[in-house]
């Protein structure tokens, strides 16, 4: 029984889903909207959401609130400093005004290959 277990397994293995989970998540700051299935889209857009508030609520923190932040995202995200960077610099600030919902999922037509529900996850203007 699968009682109170949270969270996609997408058919992956653990390392395999974390892998994928940081890559989709670093795409999605990067390029401010991705191509992905529903399944995916859906399986990262809380942790996206909790990303964007560390970095929306850093703002008004003290200089060693806003490290610490930063190295929060960081060792969530792994890999370089432009994510972090653009996520702290241009994208915090300009959702600076919403109390959530930095998100947006868009329903595509189905790919072709495999008739797999397709998504276009974006960040909400604003």
């Amino acid at each position: 029984m699968r009682h109170r277990v949270a969270g996609y397994k997408l058919g992956r293995s653990s390392g395999a889903r974390r892998a994928l989970r940081r890559t989709l998540i670093k795409q999605l700051f990067l390029n401010e909207r991705i191509r992905t299935t529903e399944a995916k889209a859906e399986a990262i857009r809380g942790e996206a959401e909790r990303l964007i508030t560390i970095a929306r609520r850093a703002r008004e923190a003290s200089e060693a609130e806003q490290v610490a932040a930063r190295r929060l995202v960081a060792a969530r995200l792994g890999g370089g400093p432009e994510v972090v960077r653009k996520l702290f610099d241009e994208i915090g600030p300009r959702l600076a005004a919403r109390n959530g919902g930095y998100t947006r999922l868009l329903k595509l037509a189905p790919r072709l290959g495999d008739r797999a529900r397709m998504v276009l996850l974006e960040l909400v203007e604003e």
